[in-house]
């Protein structure tokens, strides 16, 4: 079989790390010309090009997404990955810096990548793809902000599949439950019962265990590949069954 993403430009947010970084050696083991943004420095074995900024500052998106298609000659595919879940708290007691960080990094970002990628991804009949979460659907306890934030990109991401599928750009989404990343270590530490949180992670996956990111990653590498060509508009579970309902 050939490799999935053979010669595909991709810029990926948030792949230092995490289920980012997880996508970004998956995407290079495919074939794909990799380039990553993101707030440190992205170390990664076969990474053709990387850029260190804020996804929510127009200026260093636009220049970075510049840069690569100077380099490059174009993009093929956006995949917004970068995202953040704090703070773990109800609404009333989430700050405005708060409320206004989780807007930025979640949302205005895909915004900023949308807007300055555009032209490229529409001349080569591209692909964006958003990683949302589960919450999105379905809330979460302590959560609201980041639950609105991924609401919003479920909603984004069908509008802007209905905008581009007559430029033939490709918008889905993937949702992941629980994924054990750096990020939802540290949630787990913020938690009232930190050393149940394992236990209680892998009973809300119907298959029965919290996966590592390697899980999502072989999922957006086909969202973002020829295989998935007739596919835009879809926010698709990557969640052991999560989304089923309760257990028991």
């Amino acid at each position: 079989m050939g490799l999935l993403l053979k010669d595909k430009v991709i810029f990926l947010t948030g792949g230092a790390a995490g289920i980012g970084y997880e996508c970004a050696k998956v995407y290079i083991q495919e074939g794909a010309i990799l380039v990553v943004f993101d707030k440190i420095v992205a170390k990664i074995d076969g990474l053709s090009m990387s850029f260190v900024g804020d996804v929510s500052n127009a200026a260093e998106v636009q220049e970075s997404i510049r840069n690569t298609i100077n380099q490059f000659g174009r993009i093929d595919a956006v995949h917004n990955n970068a995202g953040i879940a704090h703070p773990s708290k109800p609404i009333h007691e989430t700050t405005e810096e708060e409320w206004n960080n989780l807007i930025n990094t979640n949302l205005k970002s895909v915004f900023l990548t949308t807007k300055f990628a555009f032209e490229t991804l529409k001349q080569n009949k591209g692909t964006i793809l958003n990683t949302s979460s589960m919450v999105g659907a379905i809330g979460q306890a302590q959560h609201a902000a980041y639950s609105a934030t991924k609401g919003a990109m479920n909603a984004l991401t069908k509008s802007m599949a209905l905008d581009y599928a007559s430029f033939g750009i490709r918008v889905n989404a993937v949702a992941p439950a629980g994924v054990w990343t750096p990020m939802l270590r540290t949630w787990a530490l913020d938690q009232p019962n930190p050393t149940t949180i394992s236990e209680y992670l892998d009973q809300i996956h119907p298959l029965g265990f919290c996966p590592e990111g390697d899980v999502i990653a072989d999922v957006c590498a086909f969202l973002l590949s020829e295989k998935a060509r007739f596919i835009t508009g879809c926010i698709l579970p990557v969640s052991g069954g999560a989304e089923l309902g309760y257990r028991r």
